[in-house]
């Protein structure tokens, strides 16, 4: 299989500004195995959207796959209550 491109939203510079180093370093690590696998075990499709969702600890990256591109679109990253307001 192919590797996707991952591409980050202007906004998630924003959201990862605020995390702390460990953990940051943990979410970049998630992010970039999502480029060999993008609907890892344990990711969530949102429901009425395009978009999913994976863990990492406390926080969440939410994410849209094009697969006939082969690109990954990280949406947002933030503190699970974060991100869903």
């Amino acid at each position: 299989m192919a590797a996707y491109s991952i591409y980050l939203r202007a906004s998630v510079q924003k959201d990862i500004s605020t995390i702390p180093k460990k953990d940051l370093k943990k979410i970049l690590k998630r992010i970039k195995m999502l480029s060999e696998d993008p609907r890892p075990a344990g990711c969530e499709k949102l429901t009425g959207q395009e978009r999913y969702r994976i863990r990492q600890g406390r926080y969440r990256i939410v994410y849209s796959i094009q697969d006939k591109q082969l690109t990954l679109w990280i949406v947002k990253v933030g503190h699970r209550k974060d991100i869903y307001r």
